[in-house]
């Protein structure tokens, strides 16, 4: 391995001089500076990056750490991440908690030794006192779509609330009486607020809340798969079920034919996030779209603010989502459906 005295002897200089012209840190004579870089191509000598950035307190990393990367919209926000923080000279870290809060600690733990310059957190279970410990010894951290209801950090969030209520409240505008919910982790915020929107739609179209109409899932498919089947064999199945995301969604809508039903003829199922495959489905989902690309590019941009100015007060950004209505939903049928048994 060519070092830096091997560099100084090939252009007849001191090592020190060598370490100027590499790091910028004094002026070096056009003379001198060009044989320096002479030598380094000659021998083929390459600067270690990794010490260059220690020194300068800059490691040109960010840590990003979702609970999911095999979710599609965490694969999609993780991608906005990595492009916006491409074009600001950084390389991403990318750690999967999968949702559990000692795996994501110790990701935290690794970040923070690896001497990154900032942190994209989707959060699992962290608890606040984590969080203030984290923001008061750590890099700056940005927390996204998962609120931890910590003033101490900056965040980018969705209305969740605002999406479940418009999800349910499009399946009350159609005539369903009984609207089932498939939620998502109990401890999670983001499921909590879609719960609470669907309660909310709900009531506001004069229906009654039956709880026992919430099944709870875990954001995969076959949680969704396994919650619709339970939904179906009731002995007043719903006639349409809002699954707190798309991946629930896909597994309720399999659920429906393999009971031998139809989306939306017998059952109408809405989404939320709109990943991109919602709309290349049989029949293309209906669903609240997460501004999925937006999240992970303002998340960076915060998180380089926070790097270049750790005084700024906290911030809280709040983005719009939106309905997307394709196929998977129609007018509650007028026959009464029972669940197809071999």
């Amino acid at each position: 391995m060519v070092t830096i005295h091997d560099v100084a002897v090939r252009a007849g200089v001191s090592a020190t001089t060598v370490s100027h012209v590499v790091n910028g840190t004094r002026p070096v004579s056009p003379q001198l500076s060009e044989r320096v870089q002479r030598a380094m191509r000659d021998l083929g000598y390459q600067p270690n990056a990794l010490a260059r950035s220690l020194r300068r307190k800059q490691t040109h990393t960010i840590g990003l750490i979702v609970p999911d990367n095999s979710n599609p919209f965490f694969a999609e926000m993780a991608h906005s991440v990595e492009y916006a923080a491409y074009g600001i000279g950084h390389a991403v870290v990318l750690c999967n908690s999968d949702d559990d809060a000692e795996r994501e600690a110790l990701y935290l733990d690794l970040l923070l030794k690896r001497q990154v310059d900032g942190i994209v957190l989707v959060a699992a279970a962290t608890s606040s006192d984590a969080m203030r410990a984290l923001v008061e010894r750590g890099p700056p951290l940005v927390v996204v779509d998962r609120d931890l209801a910590n003033p101490a950090n900056d965040c980018v969030l969705t209305d969740h609330e605002a999406g479940g209520y418009a999800a349910s409240e499009h399946l009350a505008q159609l005539g369903h009486k009984r609207i089932a919910c498939i939620a998502g982790p109990s401890d999670l915020e983001s499921s909590a607020g879609r719960v609470a929107g669907y309660r909310a739609a709900l009531r506001a179209a004069g229906l009654r809340v039956d709880t026992s109409m919430i099944v709870r899932g875990d954001f995969r498919d076959h949680s969704g798969y396994v919650a619709a089947q339970k939904l179906l064999k009731r002995a007043d199945p719903p006639t349409a079920i809002f699954a707190c995301n798309d991946l629930m969604a896909i597994g309720a809508m399999a659920a429906v034919r393999d009971a031998g039903l139809s989306v939306p003829e017998d059952v109408s199922v809405v989404g939320f996030d709109d990943i991109h495959i919602a709309g290349y489905l049989n029949p293309p989902l209906t669903t609240i779209a997460q501004p999925t690309t937006e999240l992970g590019r303002v998340a960076t941009e915060l998180l380089l603010q926070r790097m270049q100015d750790r005084t700024l007060p906290p911030r809280r950004v709040m983005l719009r989502n939106r309905l997307i209505i394709r196929r998977t939903t129609a007018s509650a049928p007028s026959r009464s459906i029972s669940y197809f048994v071999e």
